[in-house]
């Protein structure tokens, strides 16, 4: 049996109730993260970060779609989480390139257990 390693998520939003919340919840849950309200720090996560989880609904759609496709070819075993209202905006962030995983796409508004649930469902394809 391999070993996972131990979840480690970023959170990334411009509401800071939405990020604090969120990064509390993780927290009470064991899960090990930090929380940004700026973007551009998605390029220079730790390496331990293990899973990113994206409001982008307040920020720039533009640089949130290059951005996050930048992360999937810099950092393509990172598991994405994308929690919006608006999925049409950032589709090209989305769509498959072959080499990365897939980010997972939850509609808006999404509960802290239900964005920690879907990261340990889909924690198993993080190598």
């Amino acid at each position: 049996m391999t070993e996972r390693r131990p979840l480690s998520v970023a959170i990334i939003g411009d509401n800071p109730r939405t990020i604090d919340d969120l990064h509390s919840y993780l927290e009470s849950a064991g899960v090990a993260s930090l929380a940004s309200r700026m973007l551009a720090e998605v390029s220079s996560l730790p390496s331990a970060t293990s899973c990113a989880v994206l409001f982008p609904d307040e920020l720039d759609s533009g640089d949130v779609v290059r951005r996050v496709l930048a992360l999937r070819l810099t950092r393509p075993q990172l598991l994405l989480v994308i929690v919006t209202s608006m999925p049409q905006l950032f589709r090209p962030a989305f769509d498959s390139d072959g080499h990365s995983l897939l980010p997972i796409v939850l509609s808006r508004p999404a509960f802290g257990w239900a964005i920690l649930d879907a990261i340990r469902e889909h924690a198993a394809e993080v190598p």
